[in-house]
């Protein structure tokens, strides 16, 4: 019994091939346009990771160095010197925010004929700094999230077109054997797992980055806070 069994086995093998090259010959036309969808999906999930990987990096780096500089500069009251520091550090997600208060500031102070309170200009200037650069490091991430959730069912679709096939092979051939569906049982087989194998990642991946940005996004309110302090002293506590 095992002997014959395994002899089917190998026979059939033999038709249907279960290699990569074999199967993907032995697919349907939808089969394999869902197949390069979800290739495409994951080389562009793929090419967001790398890149949000790289500016986060370059963020945090350049923020590590950025704080303490542009602190010391404020300290000695060098507030042109302060904005100047934002050319030296312009992927640090802190110098885009810091400096546009601190120009609003700057502008408000030397400039009698700007109408509004200094301070509270300078706050809104933060505020719509710290959108821009929370909207900046958001970016790509949408699509991950994308990726993740629909991928499987792209892969969904690949299987019941899979299944389909298997079915069709039944009727053409007369025959419930293995031979009659092993080609749609392997293109629904594959799409199911290329679906899990696009999707994973990317929830894995957004997750991740979702928390990065989440905490990119605290700093920089409690940089904002911070420089408000350092406003109303410089004002006399005058908005």
């Amino acid at each position: 019994m095992f002997t014959q069994f395994a002899t089917t086995a190998f026979l059939l093998q033999q038709e249907v091939g279960f290699d990569m090259v074999s199967m993907w010959n032995q697919m349907g036309f939808a089969a394999k346009a869902v197949v390069v969808v979800m290739f495409l999906m994951s080389a562009w999930s793929i090419g967001v990771m790398i890149d949000r990987a790289l500016a986060y990096t370059s963020a945090k780096k350049q923020s590590r160095q950025f704080a303490p500089a542009v602190a010391g500069a404020l300290r000695e009251g060098k507030l042109e010197e302060a904005i100047e520091l934002a050319d030296r550090y312009k992927k640090s997600h802190l110098a885009k925010v810091v400096t546009a208060g601190l120009a609003e500031f700057k502008a408000h102070t030397e400039g009698a004929d700007i109408p509004g309170g200094t301070v509270d200009a300078s706050k809104r200037a933060l505020e719509r700094a710290q959108a821009i650069t929370h909207a900046e490091l958001n970016r790509g991430l949408s699509g991950l999230a994308t990726i993740g959730s629909t991928a499987p069912f792209v892969g969904l679709f690949g299987t019941v077109v899979g299944i389909i096939n298997a079915f069709q092979g039944i009727s053409q051939e007369k025959s419930t054997g293995l031979g009659a569906v092993a080609g749609g049982i392997s293109e629904a087989l594959v799409a199911t797992a290329i679906g899990l194998f696009v999707a994973l990642p990317a929830v894995w991946m957004f997750n991740y980055y979702n928390s990065k940005v989440e905490g990119f996004d605290v700093e920089m309110e409690n940089s904002s806070s911070e420089l408000i302090d350092y406003f109303l002293k410089r004002t006399g506590g005058k908005g």
